[in-house]
């Protein structure tokens, strides 16, 4: 007996309705992600956000988020210091950080007045003495302080010569190549690996050589490479010119104009991204296994909970973390640069004791007050030279302010109570900031075993920034969603005969 063509026709529909829905529900992926810093949270956001507008055939069902600690925001944190709070880790934006412009503008987050790093006097001191320091006049008017700010640009100028410019140059060559990670997705690959990502932007060949390297062809002045470029690199990465170019370029990147941050803290954006991303956020609790069960990830935790997930990504550093992986896992080997970050409310010493026997007018850096020490100390690659930098953060009184201070040792009270005079409150931290950077870098996969295991950081080791994690985790987003894709597709093509029959009648 057959149906009239009207039938078989709504009959067929049917059964492709059907088919569809049931594919459809297959598809629908539990996805575990380990962190919740910038690439963590960036990512819940363009899984959701991709998966909507991109693969709805992927469809995603349940998004854990898995963060060691009391809050979110990863190596995006803040101390309170005499009640004021500041940025403990990652500090300032760049203008063209554009996946953090969105993320600010759409969560409503509001922008500091002045970035806490935004100083504006600067001074290089080489051990022994400012071999640069920005000219100091205390003054209120507006039109004195414009004229001094010129005068100190000429200066540097004098100093470094067009080496500066070519510096800018430098920089802007390699912002213009990161900009083709905003492109169109219709235009823009989804990228397997590291390397395959920086080749296509054309960033690829700084990772081969030193930032030395690379600036020297590019026409610096040894003094420039020995001096500016040297505080920054210290002051950014913790590292000298001999990091790899790459990073050193975004290192420079950070020292230039319109830099932001937000009020009250960066770790907001991931804090936003997250609650808006429709995650189960799970704090205070740490990952210590995953296992690969060969249709579904099982992770464990330090709370004694076992979490069945189709996917799982590692969204924080492999470096020093103690994750057991079944089967093992193989990255290349890499170390974290330790930043040791002190915190002081009180006042820098206008006299350390050596200083005292020596001359009483003699001060830890050769001036007779503190009002005349730059609101920014940078220092050359000395290793006699115990901190990287010292920079006011704010001024309350004359006589009563905050500094951060970076060193790659630990600042014990011993060397504390040389620089300073006044501690009235102390607060240390060590990060395991950022990579050790030395050229020729290489990478570990963003795939870890050639199934749904990822690692979002294996791109921080071209470089390490909150806009690059971001742009790593917006690429991720995309890679998952379309192999999902194509794992739901031949699933589906294999399960169900009736499917191609019903291909085959249509």
């Amino acid at each position: 007996m057959s149906l009239p063509s009207s039938a078989a026709a709504a009959a067929a529909l049917l059964l492709l309705l059907t088919f569809s829905s049931a594919a459809s529900a297959a598809s629908a992926s539990t996805i575990c992600i380990i962190g919740s810093g910038i690439s963590g949270s960036s990512l819940s956001h363009f899984l959701r956000y991709h998966s909507s507008h991109l693969s709805p055939d992927s469809s995603i069902s349940t998004i854990h988020v898995f963060e060691r600690n009391a809050v979110v925001g990863g190596r995006m944190s803040t101390i309170s210091l005499s009640n004021h709070t500041l940025e403990a880790g990652a500090s300032i934006l760049h203008p063209k950080n554009y996946h953090a412009v969105r993320f600010r503008d759409e969560l409503g987050l509001r922008v500091k007045g002045k970035v806490e790093e935004d100083s504006d006097t600067i001074g290089v001191w080489d051990g022994e003495r400012f071999v640069f320091k920005s000219i100091i006049v205390d003054s209120k008017s507006t039109v004195v302080r414009k004229v001094v700010e010129k005068v100190n640009a000429v200066r540097l100028l004098w100093r470094y010569g067009f080496s500066l410019m070519r510096m800018q140059s430098f920089v802007e060559s390699m912002l213009g190549k990161f900009l083709k990670y905003y492109e169109s997705v219709e235009t823009r690959p989804v990228f397997e690996t590291v390397e395959e990502m920086l080749r296509w932007s054309g960033l690829y060949d700084l990772t081969r050589r030193s930032l030395e390297e690379e600036l020297i062809d590019a026409g610096l002045s040894p003094l420039l490479i020995q001096e500016l470029v040297t505080v920054i690199t210290r002051i950014n990465y913790g590292q000298s010119v001999k990091m790899s170019g790459l990073a050193g370029a975004v290192s420079l990147a950070g020292s230039g104009g319109g830099l932001w941050a937000i009020e009250g803290g960066n770790w907001q954006m991931a804090a936003g991204l997250i609650n808006g991303s429709d995650v189960e956020l799970h704090l205070n609790e740490e990952i210590v296994s995953v296992s690969n069960l060969g249709d579904s990830y099982e992770l464990n935790s330090t709370q004694g909970n076992s979490y069945a997930c189709d996917v799982a990504v590692v969204a924080t550093p492999l470096d020093e973390v103690n994750i057991q992986f079944d089967p093992p896992v193989s990255v290349p080997p890499r170390k974290l640069q330790h930043t040791y970050t002190t915190f002081i409310r009180g006042l820098l010493n206008p006299m350390t004791k050596i200083h005292l026997m020596v001359c009483m007018l003699k001060t830890y850096f050769g001036l007779k007050t503190v009002s005349e020490i730059p609101e920014l100390v940078g220092t050359l690659e000395n290793p006699d030279i115990p901190f990287s930098s010292v920079s006011v953060l704010k001024k309350h009184f004359e006589n009563d302010m905050s500094y951060k201070m970076f060193s790659r040792q630990p600042a014990d009270d011993a060397l504390l109570d040389q620089l300073f005079s006044v501690r009235k409150e102390t607060i240390r931290i060590n990060w395991g900031a950022y990579p050790q950077y030395k050229a020729p870098e290489t990478f570990a996969p963003f795939i870890l075993d050639g199934s749904h295991l990822y690692y979002i950081n294996a791109f921080e080791s071209a470089a390490s920034a909150m806009e690059t994690g971001a742009v790593a985790a917006e690429n991720m987003a995309r890679l998952i969603l379309s192999r999902l894709s194509s794992k739901s597709l031949t699933n589906a093509g294999d399960s169900d005969p009736v499917s191609r029959t019903l291909h085959v009648d249509l």
